[in-house]
């Protein structure tokens, strides 16, 4: 296919790639968790064998990217490690070995009329996936929907196009060894951004739609889009410092939550601190960030204890950054922390680092994110570390699937109802 295909050539072509993906699905569906699993590990030992291959397909990517002045979150995301190319094997070994979803019947329970009723888990069918950047995401995502009898249609983005194309053929390597159709994972091959607006149009063939990426790119498939999609719009995610915290564990996880990495959605673009420990918490964390190159933008109390924090204005509140830059505030309390979080947050992920159960409890039950942590990082808030093999994406809509999204949220439930003859009377 053409990179500058016209619009015609472009809707027959993702008309192809809807109806190879509906046939390809069916045969999913009925694929054994052997079979699966076959595809998986061998798709992964194909990764790791052409680890330099990837390797030098994301090193072509990232030099011409940047040369296209790619912003510097986007390259952070473009670029593939060798550790990375690991993980990526080693997500789909740990897709492999997770309990398959499929055909799973729970709930079953006998009616008075002797019938018994269950709810059985099935694929969802097709899954478009939208992303930028982050080649990882072909692999991950394709094994998840694999495993969980989806087809996939991966629509990378352009500056990553090298790398998703030899990352697909190591997954389509497994689907060959398992005698699956390599229709069951496609990567869309022009980088024509009329390939988007068609994808989002053909509910026909494609059931749910999940954007990874900047804002831009989620509000225009949330605009656009037709087919039913797993999202999050933003990651304005915090962390709270209690007044009952431990000092040198509050440091720590502020720091990590934040300098890990910069430009993922589950870095806090955030920290709020008590007022009764930041005199004793926020001056240390500073020099840490400071030291590493991090912007500190705060409100008047935090400034009277680090003058070098620069004045945040409101917009600073709701700024998903990704970037070296984080707001800081001082709260009075508990209380004051969740209404900020409820008001400037994006329900994503937030965490509280105290040492009161009673508060950790509170803060677990009345901040509504897909993710709420007590003591730990917020960079903790993804698929691998929940133990789903990897994910799809991360969802804030309350609706289906919350969270990071793995097997299970690619699966729903149908009623299925067993008798021995029984009729109504």
């Amino acid at each position: 296919m053409n990179a500058v295909a016209e619009i015609g050539d472009v809707k027959l072509y993702m008309r192809q790639v809807g109806e190879q993906a509906r046939a390809a699905a069916r045969v999913l569906a009925r694929a054994d968790t052997l079979t699966k699993d076959r595809a998986l590990a061998a798709a992964a030992a194909a990764i790791r064998r052409d680890a330099k291959r990837l390797l030098a397909a994301n090193a072509e990517d990232v030099a011409e990217a940047r040369a296209g002045g790619l912003a510097p979150a986007l390259l952070d995301r473009l670029a593939l490690t060798a550790a990375g190319v690991e993980a990526m094997a080693e997500g789909l070994e740990q897709i492999a070995r997770l309990p398959d979803p499929v055909g799973a019947i729970t709930e079953l329970r006998e009616r008075p009329s002797g019938i018994r009723v269950g709810r059985m888990r099935v694929p969802l069918g097709v899954i478009g996936i939208i992303y930028e950047s982050r080649p990882n995401v072909t692999a991950d995502a394709a094994g998840l929907c694999l495993k969980s009898g989806n087809a996939a249609i991966l629509r990378g983005g352009s500056e990553a196009l090298r790398c998703n194309r030899a990352i697909a053929a190591c997954m389509h390597e497994g689907l060959d060894a398992a005698g699956l159709p390599r229709t069951a994972i496609q990567v869309i091959e022009t980088t024509d951004r009329a390939a988007v607006g068609e994808l989002l149009t053909m509910n026909r063939y494609v059931d749910i739609i999940v954007p990874r990426g900047g804002k831009g790119l989620i509000e225009r498939v949330m605009a656009e889009s037709r087919i039913p999609m797993i999202k999050h719009l933003d990651g304005v995610c915090h962390v709270y410092i209690d007044d009952a915290a431990d000092p040198d564990k509050a440091i720590r996880i502020a720091d990590n939550a934040k300098t890990q990495r910069y430009g993922t959605c589950n870095t806090i673009e955030t920290l709020l601190v008590a007022e009764g420990v930041a005199a004793k918490v926020l001056p240390p964390l500073a020099r840490i960030y400071f030291d590493k190159g991090v912007e500190l933008r705060g409100d008047e109390q935090s400034r009277e204890l680090v003058p070098a924090i620069k004045p945040a204005s409101e917009d600073d509140w709701y700024a998903e950054y990704l970037a070296p830059i984080l707001a800081v505030r001082v709260v009075k309390d508990i209380d004051q922390a969740m209404e900020h979080i409820a008001k400037y947050g994006s329900a994503h992920t937030d965490a509280i680092v105290t040492e009161d159960s009673e508060k950790a409890q509170r803060f677990l039950r009345e901040v509504d994110s897909s993710s709420v942590m007590v003591n730990a990082s917020t960079r903790f808030a993804d698929g691998f570390e929940y133990g789903l093999g990897a994910e799809v994406g991360i969802s804030t809509d309350k609706l289906h699937a919350r969270g990071p999204v793995g097997l299970e949220g690619l699966t729903s439930q149908k009623y299925v109802v067993l008798g021995d003859g029984q009729i109504r009377t």
